[in-house]
Parts: structure tokens; sequence; C-alpha cells
């Protein structure tokens, strides 16, 4: 009998030394054979003698106060914005406290006179373009035009000393003033009484706020959660929109509908067909949009001839303005400017509302105004910063667009963000520095100064044409087209977005947008993909046979990959959706005469994390495994799983032998013998 076991033995170590030496060198069979001889513990399941494997670990462990400040530091602080204050003097950590707060004081200290030259050139291109942009899109706002004006001058420069980014340039946008206009419209329908005013400019100081907020408290993620998706889809809309609330400058009608939807507009600008429109503004504003499209056409085939479409505006403004003063159009029935307030911003810090019935809706349409022109900045930043290949600080970004609303609240400013068009124009005109920033606010404290009464005959037909032109390029159809491609659910959240800010209202486009981009998540969160896999021919590599047909489930297993960290959200999913495969599995190794299933091997290496929902659903998992009399066997866990499979017991449950650092270890312990590992 002794002899007889003594044989056996023999057998399988001679064929484990043949299978070995077939896949490793003669070095690494030597060693594992060293091993096995010193420790017999190695030997694997049913007696078959296995190289070694590397059982499980979890992480050193930890109390809870650093467990929490871990948590806390990597999800907040995870680019350790105070390590360069590290073993520093105090003089040294004020200089650089200050260099955080001011990065002018950083790079300023290398500025030169061929930097400057560039900013000089990119700052005067991108002041013509937004001179003419800003008296159009305060009208967008139901605001007189200085106070576009204003906003350009004081906003860039704050931000050129607070802001990290190199490229943008900081107004007045159209998304954000349409926006505003719209929100305060809802309160306070007599655009031209002090209240509104003073609502705009308390929505300003809370927008500013709440962007401030964002960016101390290091909650700059927040605006992730609404998606690429539907930012195409809701800045495609307000374009749309934008554009359609022109054709009352376009074409001359006096009674025009204070309503944003298409249907409501196209209504009254039918219905003034019969008797509203004016001609003679048809003709100005027509001849001079065809002018832009052709200079925008020119400057997209050219990119040295940017300049062309940059100064068109202005060119527009003054060829406009010039044309109506000689021939006194205006009384002729053609809409013009009429007056612009001459000098530089008054205070406005006596109109901010902090009591009474208007102050909770400043509140509310500061948030939204807030997130939008956060959102459009920090996207239009992200972008020139990788085309320049320099890094941005996200949360910087808010603390900087927080301060500069809520300074220019104070000085009669509303809203003001990045621009893309002029962000555009400024990066191709050669900008080093926000200093371009700087020489656009010197060149519009110029105008407020002494060029405002010059605008006095501009046709508000040019400032229709301008903005129509403007916002065009907001509308990316390409994007569109590419979501469809891609992703169905973003494509829809695109469309939902669209169709909200068309048919109802900026607003409601906007609710539309995050519920969307909410409900992806949730959706990705709640029902997460799993997959059953099996091995590559002539390799030890297990992927979806969904996604490689020719990849061989194992006899008498079963492989199923996680692809999700496992919630309360989604663990009773997981777990019936892995009993789903289970039985399907069954079923169709039944009909095939194959092996039935005698283990589940779950593949846990995309299982971030675990919760207490997620070791209950495992329990019950176990459970109905038992029943079928099937092994559960778990493959490769995180650190944090396997520190929470150990502290929950779920691992004495299963069994430490069950635990395995790969699928290839769990099918060479428990699977069939003599397959090709």
């Amino acid at each position: 009998m002794a002899s007889n076991m003594r044989f056996q033995h023999c057998y399988v170590y001679g064929l484990v030394v043949i299978k070995m030496s077939q896949v490793f060198s003669d070095d690494a069979v030597s060693r594992a054979m060293e091993e096995i001889k010193s420790n017999p513990s190695s030997r694997g399941h049913g007696g078959a003698i296995l190289p070694h494997m590397h059982k499980v670990s979890g992480p050193p462990k930890q109390t809870l106060f650093q467990d929490f400040k871990h948590s806390f530091n990597e999800t907040f602080f995870s680019d350790d914005p105070f390590a360069k204050f590290k073993d520093q003097t105090k003089k040294r950590k004020f200089v650089l406290g200050l260099q955080s707060v001011f990065p002018i004081l950083e790079w300023g200290r290398g500025y030169n006179l061929k930097s400057f030259k560039g900013d000089l050139i990119s700052g005067l291109t991108i002041a013509s373009l937004c001179i003419p942009q800003d008296i159009a899109y305060a009208k967008l706002a139901n605001l007189e035009p200085q106070y576009a004006l204003y906003t350009s001058f004081v906003a860039p420069l704050v931000y050129a000393f607070m802001g990290s980014s190199r490229d943008i340039a900081i107004g007045p946008v159209a998304v954000v003033s349409l926006l505003l206009g719209s929100l305060l419209s809802e309160e306070i329908s007599d655009f031209k009484s002090p209240e509104y005013l003073a609502l705009a400019f308390t929505s300003t100081f809370f927008a500013g706020v709440v962007q401030m907020a964002l960016g101390v408290l290091r909650l700059g993620f927040l605006i992730d959660f609404l998606s690429h998706a539907a930012i195409v889809g809701f800045m495609g809309g307000a374009a749309i929109t934008i554009a359609l609330q022109q054709l009352k400058g376009l074409l001359g009608i006096k009674k025009f509908t204070k309503k944003t939807d298409i249907v409501s507009v196209m209504t009254s600008v039918f219905k003034a067909a019969h008797h509203g429109w004016n001609w003679q503004t048809i003709i100005i504003g027509l001849s001079f949009l065809v002018f832009l499209f052709i200079t925008k056409y020119i400057a997209k085939k050219n990119k040295k001839l940017f300049w062309v479409s940059a100064m068109s505006p202005m060119i527009c403004v003054i060829a406009s303005t010039l044309s109506v003063y000689i021939t006194r159009a205006d009384k002729d029935g053609v809409a013009i400017v009429r007056h612009i307030e001459k000098g530089v911003n008054p205070l406005s810090i006596n109109k901010l509302i902090f009591s009474g019935k208007y102050f909770s809706a400043a509140i509310r349409i500061g948030l939204i105004s807030g997130m939008v022109a956060l959102t459009e900045a920090v996207a239009i930043g992200r972008t020139f910063a990788a085309m320049k290949d320099y890094s941005l600080d996200g949360n910087r970004e808010m603390v900087a667009l927080g301060t500069m609303n809520v300074v220019g609240s104070l000085t009669s400013c509303y809203v003001a963000t990045g621009s893309f068009s002029r962000s555009a124009v400024n990066y191709m005109a050669g900008c080093k520095t926000a200093v371009s920033n700087i020489v656009m606010a010197t060149v519009l404290l110029l105008t407020l100064l002494v060029i405002t009464p010059l605008f006095k005959y501009t046709p508000n037909a040019v400032l229709a044409s301008i903005i129509i032109a403007a916002v065009m390029s907001l509308i990316d159809y390409e994007a569109a087209i590419l979501l469809w491609k891609i992703d169905k659910f973003d494509f829809l959240a695109c469309m939902g977005a669209f169709f909200g800010v068309i048919f109802k209202s900026v607003e409601v486009g906007l609710v539309i947008a995050v519920a969307i981009s909410f409900a992806k998540i949730l959706l990705q969160v709640t029902r997460p993909k799993t997959a059953v896999l099996g091995k590559l021919p002539g390799t030890t590599v297990y992927r979806n046979i969904l996604q490689y047909p020719k990849a061989a489930q194992i006899p008498g297993m079963l492989i199923v990959r996680v692809d999700s960290a496992i919630y309360f959200s989604n663990s009773n999913y997981i777990k019936d959706r892995i009993l789903k495969w289970l039985t399907d599995e069954e079923i169709l190794r039944t009909s095939s005469e194959y092996p039935s299933i005698q283990h589940l091997i779950v593949e846990m290496s995309p299982v971030t994390d675990i919760d207490t929902s997620g070791i209950h659903s495992f329990e019950d998992l176990l459970k109905s495994l038992k029943k079928r009399d099937i092994q559960l066997l778990l493959a490769n866990p995180g650190p944090i799983v396997i520190e929470k499979l150990h502290a929950s017991k779920l691992s004495d449950l299963i069994g430490e032998d069950k635990i395995f650092l790969t699928v290839g270890d769990a099918v060479a312990t428990f699977g069939p013998k003599g397959l090709d590992l």
C-alpha cells in the first residue's frame, strides 16, 4: 500500500516536472521543485503539485483617523496643493501664498518685451471684437449697452491677476446673457426699473460667491456632472434660440414676444409680417450678416487671416453707423442704439439686494447662471491649455472667476465668463499671457471715456447680425453625429437638452441636460456591466467571450467579471445577474453535454470598493451556490475589497484558500487536470 502511494506521488511529480519544463526555464523549474520539497503546503487541490501561488493580502492596518484622512486627501487634495509649502521659511511661505492667489506674481517675474508684443496685438484684436459683441449681448440680458462694456473692463482685469489660463478672454457671452435675461424677466417684466438692475447685480454677486465656494472647497468636480453630450445639445439649442431672438432687430419688428421658445418667436415674426417689418432694416441687417459670414469663411479657410473675421464686427459697426448717420435712416424706422452712458463703472454696492421678495430669486438665478458660466469657462480654459500643453488648476480658476464676478457686481457689471470666440481669436493672435486681457480692458476703458457717444447711430440690425454670426459656431452638428455613432444614450442627452431649449426655455433645457446626465450616471451605477470570461487559446489571458469568440470557457467552471464597485445601489442586481449567467450557462452546457458547473469564479479586479449591502449580497450568493452544490472562488479583489472581506468575516465563509491573485491561479487549483494552462 505504501509503495503504491509512493508510486502515485512519483508519477504526479514527474508529470509536473515535464509540464513545468515546457513552460518555464530550467532555473525556474529547479526553484519551483525546491519550493515543493521544502514547503509541502504548496501542493494544490486534489494532491496535485503546483508552482507557488501568492496569497491575496490587504493593505496595512490604519486607524480610523488615518483612514479618514487618506480618503479625504484623495478626494479633495489628490494634487497635494500644500506640498510646495513644506520645509519653507515663513517669509517664503508668505510669498508662495501670494503667488497661489495671484499667479501673475509668479509668471510676471519672467515677463519680457517679446511676450508683451504678442499680448499687445492679441489684446487690441479681441478688444475690436468684444466692443460690438458687448453692445449686442447687453440686449440679450435686457440691459443697457454700457453694462456689458463695464463688465469687459473690470472682469478681465481681476482675472488677469488671479487666473491661471494664458489664452482665455473674459467678458459677457451670448448664452449666459440670454440665460440671465430670461431668468430676470420671469421675476421683473419692466427692464427699465431699478429693481431689474438691482436683481441683475445681486444675481451676479451670488454667481461669484457660488464659483468661489466651489473653488475654495475644491468641489469643482460637480460641474463635470453636466456631460459633454448635454453641453453640446444645450449650447446648440441656446445658439438657435439666440439667433431667433435676433429676428426682432434683423427685421425691424417693434412688437415682439418676450418668450424664447421657437413656437412663440416664429408666431410673433409671422404676425408682424404684414405691417411690422422694416425693409431698410432688413437690407442693413442681411447685408452685414452676409459680410460677416464671408469673413468667417475666409478665416476658416486660411488660419493666418483670422484677423479678417476678428475685425469684421467692428467694421460693420463703423460702416453701418456712418451710413445711418449720413442717410438719417433712423427717421424711416431703422432702430438704433441711441444712447450709451459715458464714463467709468459707477459703484453698485448700494443696489445689492440682501432681503425682501427678490432675495431668494437672486440666489437661484446666481446659482444657475454661475454654474453655466463656470462650465463654459473651464471647458474653454482646458481646451486651450491642452493645445499649448500647460496645466490648468481648476479650483484656482473657479476662485478667480468667482472673485471677478463678486467684484463686478459691486461695480455695475453682470455675469462674465470666458468667451470661446474671443479666446480663439486671442490664441490665434499670438497671446502669451493674461496681459492680453489687461490690454483689452485698457481699450475698453478708453472706449467708455471717449468713444461711447459715437455708437449712438449704430443700428440694432447690425448688432443682431453680429450676434447671429457669433452664435452659429456654437452649433456643433459634427459632435452630435459623433455622439450618435458612439453612444446612443449620449445622443439622447444631447437631443433632450437641445429640444428643451428651443421648444421651452433655456433654463428648462438646462434642467433636462442635468437630469439626463444624472440619469446616465444612475443607470451606470445601478446597472453595471458583467461579462462571462473565457481563456484565449495558447495564452493565460481570460477575456469576454462576446468580444473574443475564440475564448474558450473552462469545463466545469463559470468565470464572471463584475465591472463596477459594488454598493447598495447595484449589489442585488449584480447578484441576480451572476445567478442569471449561471442558470443560462447550466442550460447551455447540459444541452451540449458539457460538464456541469462545479465552480463559479468572480473576477473582481474592476471592483474598486464594496459596502455592507455588497457583502450581504455575496453572502446570499454563497447560500444560493451551496444549494446548487457550486463553490464560489474570488480572483484578484483589490486592497479595499479584501480588507472589507476580512473585516466582515466573509473571507472565512468563502474560505481563504478560495481567494486567488488571478483567474489563472483559481483555474489551476480547482480546474480540470491536464488543461493547457
